[in-house]
């Protein structure tokens, strides 16, 4: 399998980084997750491996499959994921040389919805495939009444490409997010509390109606992002606090523009839904950093006999001066990309999401000030360059 080329030329960090963890977060988004996979690969060659993965649906497999093999095999192993799940297909050659005829992306949209359709009528390779016969033809509490596609696949794609092992070892903190069906709790799959298998990683990424519930522990999970598609609080939110370079890696914008047709209505919408207000958890965050900043200062005033006082110790243990970088990379899908564009599985696509992933990385990283400690009276810096430049 021949790799994955590098597409702009980076430079390698040398030097300690400022910073006691690197947390990398990877949103939900289906096939949109090969843009996941470039920024990856962007970030190891910038030797930035992180310390920490967490992610949901997709963002959750690419974490296993980061997390689950050593930093040299890591990228080949993402490489041989999406290759593998992805298809070559004659609709993608006409929509190749058609695009240097053709101005405008109406040929495109057409192939891409075309190919859409046959993800939907034949599934996934290794992934999932469709149930026949249909979910109410089944009986009543089977998993083939409750979906309309079987997932069995993707536990053996899973279990050759990742070495659970390792995983659990503890050599890197992962977290994978799921819903409990039955009390509607969102649970996180953790290294630190769970020993993770494949059932963790297929119960994040479960998505009704189209896949089914896994059990794992005997209770029925479903894809987290019914509840929320980022990890970001549950990384920012932990109660043991470190100096931390974030990427936050999204496959939806919040931003976008007023739908004129149907069309657009259900992008849009979708767009909306998934991208889990990232923005409002940052914003918590830095809320939370000035109150902790606060808290610190003042106990700092106080005369030594009142810093033995229980109330003061109870807030001395919930406070501390730690800093955070987020550096948020951020899909923004092209003009022809319509409501499918999650269930798109096409190699064309794949390989664009790929590079638009890794480029958008690239450019990032040639800003030195976020690998710069910050310096502010919040102690966060937040970063956003993934408008900046072209794919």
């Amino acid at each position: 399998m021949p790799k994955h080329k590098p597409i702009l030329k980076t430079h390698k960090r040398t030097g300690k980084l400022p910073f006691e963890c690197i947390a990398l977060l990877l949103q939900g988004g289906g096939a949109l997750g090969a843009y996941q996979a470039g920024v990856y690969q962007a970030l190891s060659e910038a030797n930035l491996q992180p310390d920490w993965v967490a992610g949901i649906s997709i963002g959750a497999i690419n974490s296993a499959i980061i997390a689950g093999n050593p930093p040299e095999k890591r990228v080949d192993k993402l490489r041989e994921f999406w290759e593998f799940i992805t298809n070559n297909t004659p609709l993608d050659a006409i929509s190749g040389w058609e695009s240097h005829i053709v101005k405008g992306d109406t040929t495109r949209a057409v192939t891409n919805q075309l190919n859409s359709s046959v993800t939907i009528m034949n599934g996934v390779p290794g992934f999932f495939k469709p149930r026949f016969p249909m979910p109410w033809l089944h009986e009543s509490g089977t998993p083939g009444a409750t979906s309309y596609y079987d997932t069995a696949p993707l536990k053996g794609t899973l279990e050759r490409l990742i070495d659970f092992d390792r995983i659990n070892d503890g050599k890197m903190h992962l977290s994978v997010g799921a819903v409990n069906i039955r009390n509607g709790n969102f649970t996180y799959f953790d290294t630190h509390t769970h020993v993770i298998c494949a059932e963790h990683i297929m119960a994040s990424g479960a998505l009704p109606p189209g896949f089914p519930p896994v059990e794992v522990d005997g209770e029925q999970y479903w894809d987290g992002g019914l509840v929320s598609n980022t990890p970001l609080e549950w990384v920012l939110d932990r109660k043991v606090q470190e100096d931390t370079l974030t990427f936050q890696v999204d496959l939806w914008s919040a931003d976008g523009h007023v739908p004129h047709n149907m069309a657009e209505v259900m992008t849009r919408q979708k767009e909306i839904m998934y991208s889990s207000r990232t923005r409002a958890a940052t914003d918590k965050f830095m809320h939370a950093q000035r109150m902790r900043n606060a808290v610190v200062n003042l106990l700092g005033k106080l005369p030594e006999n009142f810093k033995k006082d229980p109330d003061v110790k109870v807030l001395a243990e919930h406070v501390d001066h730690k800093v955070c970088n987020i550096i948020h990379l951020i899909y923004h899908a092209r003009s022809y990309e319509g409501d499918s564009k999650d269930y798109e599985f096409s190699r064309l696509s794949m390989e664009e999401h790929w590079k638009s992933g890794y480029n958008a990385t690239v450019r990032t990283l040639r800003h030195p000030e976020v690998l710069e400690r910050p310096t502010n009276q919040e102690g966060v810096n937040i970063f956003d360059f993934s408008r900046q430049g072209s794919d």
